[in-house]
């Protein structure tokens, strides 16, 4: 069937750069054991590849979102992907840990640009708008699954040709952003610094800026601690992420928004990171690499059905002007990820290799905690309920009532 979508080609490629970007992120993991190998880095110092590319990431989100009002999405996310081909490409050719950290903090801030923008050029594009966030999911969910494969096959060359490739398909995505993107007829209007904050004020965004913010910490040790911690080779461990990434596209694509339609968005979560915490203790238990890599693979669902639904419940329960709400939620969601990998990196070396689950493990059962205390009150944000609501009195009278009406609006 023949889609009424005028600026089909515009939205298609934004979500093949999205695509690119995520193969980006994820091209990395097979390859960091040999990167250590031959740079001489320790575990901490191989895990601030992650943690300086999340860390400027997450600062670099907020001018990037401010900047869109004064130059509009098409040059901010040109600029992103500019950078981001620029930084893969010296990537390769770099010589010690500490140059290769600086770039990939340089590539964060690419991404950064790329990820304010994408998004919300793609709602103003499309006509059908549900059809073209699936579509950029689906991207996402393929670049998951994959950029490890790709990482792994290349990184048995070198572990310098995966950045190459890298750099080759952001040139590819700037020349598509170049000729084929273009800007919504009513351009935003200029954010203040103070406004990107707004979201904070809302009770529901702010419980659930903390499961999300105890969630991706866990989703970077995991990312970013187990290719160390599996001690196998460029190429299986590629194999090994490459079915990580196909769970996580499984879990976005399928089985996450299946399972909101059903239970609620707020429901599915909590199911996911319950399921998730279970599997860090299956990990940090394991006598075995098989059974590090089922319940790898486990998390890897978890996390997709996490990721299928966080900024849903973050856009239903934020600011309306979409860019301020996107602004806040990727502060979070990246800021408190940006320390993940060092601290597992750290840990593994003066505690013990389980040590980073162990944390994972406790971090995320305050996720945990928040959601089942505080879990009906994100519900009442979005519009839904939560199956022990109907035994809480205080919130079974707060639903519907004016005070809740005026929050929404």
């Amino acid at each position: 069937m023949a889609r009424n979508e005028p600026n089909k080609t515009a939205i298609y490629a934004t979500t093949l750069t999205a695509f690119f970007a995520i193969a980006g992120i994820a091209i990395v993991d097979p390859i960091l054991p040999a990167i250590g190998s031959d740079l001489g880095a320790t575990t901490w110092q191989i895990e601030l590849l992650f943690t300086a590319y999340i860390a400027v990431m997450a600062i670099g989100m907020i001018p990037a979102v401010m900047l869109t009002g004064k130059f509009g999405y098409k040059k901010i996310l040109a600029a992103g992907v500019t950078v981001v081909a620029i930084a893969a490409g010296l990537a390769a050719a770099t010589v010690n840990i500490g140059q290769l950290a600086a770039l990939r903090g340089l590539w964060g801030l690419g991404n950064a640009m790329f990820f304010a923008t994408a998004m919300v050029l793609l709602v103003s594009l499309a006509n059908d708008r549900a059809w073209a966030v699936e579509l950029f999911e689906t991207c996402v969910g393929l670049g998951f699954a994959i950029g490890p494969l790709i990482g792994g096959l290349l990184g048995k060359i070198s572990w310098r040709v995966p950045f190459l490739l890298c750099s080759v398909f952001m040139v590819v995505a700037l020349a598509l952003s170049v000729t084929r993107l273009k800007d919504p007829e009513v351009m935003p209007a200029r954010l203040r610094f103070s406004e990107v904050f707004q979201p904070f004020r809302k009770p529901a965004f702010v419980l659930l800026s903390v499961i999300t913010a105890t969630y991706n910490f866990v989703f970077f040790v995991v990312l970013g601690y187990t290719p160390i911690f599996l001690g196998l080779d460029v190429v299986p461990l590629g194999l090994v992420f490459t079915a990580w990434g196909v769970g996580l596209a499984l879990g976005i694509l399928v089985i996450g928004h299946r399972l909101a339609h059903r239970f609620g968005a707020v429901q599915t979560v909590g199911f996911a990171i319950v399921v998730l915490l279970g599997t860090l203790v299956g990990m940090a238990t394991s006598h075995s690499t098989a059974q590090t890599i089922a319940f790898l693979v486990v998390a890897g669902v978890c996390m997709g059905i996490c990721n299928a639904n966080l900024t849903d419940l973050a856009l239903a329960t934020g600011s309306p002007d979409r860019r301020v709400t996107t602004g806040a939620f990727n502060l979070v969601r990246w800021g408190f990820a940006a320390p993940a990998p060092v601290v597992a990196g750290l840990l593994a070396e003066h505690a013990s290799p389980a040590s980073p689950f162990w944390v994972g493990v406790g971090v995320l059962a305050v996720g945990v905690v928040t959601f089942f205390v505080g879990g009906h009150v994100v519900a009442r944000g979005a519009g839904e309920r939560v199956a022990w609501q109907r035994v809480n009195a205080a919130a079974a009278d707060a639903e519907g009532t004016p005070e809740e009406a005026l929050e929404l609006i």
